[in-house]
């Protein structure tokens, strides 16, 4: 990729020097070079070219000399470094050049073997700056699809040695579907519901973060989180409960109607089998838990009322405790040879 370099300097000969020595590198579109007599024509460069990478400037320059330059250039271009090539050689030059942000001094007359140099150590420097700038960029990005436990586990050691391996853990697992919610696509814009969606699980997953439960994913309009370590299943339902008082203040004004949303929910807790399921010869893993009891909680999910929470007898019995519960009887789950007897938490 070719460099953009500014060259800030008031002598008539310079810019022809810079031509003359770096013609090589010209020619072969290695170096670009821009060229201004004073640091005001400088910034004037700056904002024609954002994508200049390293700048080459006098000290002594009318209008605005180059220690002055230096002082705007985190606010025109903070990436951008600057190397101060002046006959000015002194102690304390170099001394206010270096305190102003410079990244190296060359003393003229130049000795253009060692400008080259600095040069291209200087041009370094800016790429590392540049992609490390890029890496926090996607990190971000990145924590705005993922959730921390997958970038927890993305940086142990034998992370890529163990891509595939898996390990069972207790857990609790817990599906919120926002009922009724498919009927709203119906009228109104694809735009809208997108944004109430967004809006909604925003506030759910609030009260899934403070009980210390992770999202697994989201599903549509429903969401998989799961709990883990001390007390998993209570504060599994502590969240559920929180998440249900939550959305009873909420409502949003659509076109000729108001919608007030409801969940129901469904909670389970046993041995899961917590791993990364995908291909890894396609690249795509999903960080996720999977086995018996995620599908059970998720077919609680599905017999649910809006407004309920459900959970089996065998959670209820860990649960009778702390919650106050009442027996709903037996149900056909799909894909279950006996029925389950159900119990409703509701405070």
């Amino acid at each position: 990729m070719m460099a953009k370099i500014l060259v800030v300097d008031d002598e008539a000969d310079m810019e022809l020097l810079i031509k003359q020595k770096f013609r090589r590198k010209i020619r072969d579109n290695t170096y670009e070079f821009i060229f201004a007599q004073n640091g005001v024509e400088a910034l004037e460069k700056l904002q024609q070219h954002p994508d200049l990478d390293i700048i080459l400037s006098d000290i002594n320059m009318p209008e605005m000399d180059g220690l002055t330059l230096l002082t705007k250039l985190p606010e025109t271009n903070p990436i951008i470094k600057a190397v101060i090539v002046s006959a000015y050689g002194d102690m304390a030059n170099i001394r206010t050049a270096m305190n102003r942000g410079a990244f190296d001094f060359v003393c003229k007359p130049i000795d253009f073997e060692d400008l080259d140099l600095t040069v291209t150590k200087t041009l370094e420097h800016v790429s590392q700056l540049r992609s490390t700038l890029q890496a926090i960029k996607e990190n971000n990005i990145l924590k705005m699809y993922v959730d921390e436990s997958v970038l927890s586990f993305m940086t142990h050691q034998e992370f890529e040695n163990s891509l595939l391996l898996n390990e069972e853990v207790e857990a609790s697992v817990m599906f919120v579907d926002i009922c009724g919610f498919t009927a709203v696509s119906e009228h109104v814009p694809a735009n809208t519901v997108v944004n109430l969606l967004n809006k909604m699980f925003d506030q759910m997953v609030h009260e899934i973060i403070e009980q210390g439960g992770h999202v697994d994913k989201f599903i549509g309009d429903a969401i998989m989180a799961v709990f883990q370590g001390n007390y998993h299943l209570d504060r599994c339902v502590e969240a559920a409960l929180a998440i249900k008082q939550r959305l009873e203040s909420f409502q949003e004004n659509l076109n000729d109607f108001t919608f007030k949303p409801q969940i129901s929910v469904g909670i389970n807790a046993g041995e899961v089998i917590s791993g990364n399921i995908g291909s890894a010869s396609l690249r795509r893993l999903d960080y996720t838990v999977i086995g018996d009891t995620v599908n059970v909680a998720q077919r609680l999910q599905s017999v649910a009322q809006p407004g309920q929470i459900i959970v089996t007898q065998q959670s209820y019995e860990q649960l009778k405790e702390s919650f106050r519960c009442k027996e709903i009887g037996e149900v056909k789950l799909k894909n279950k040879v006996k029925p389950v007897v159900i119990y409703e938490v509701t405070e």
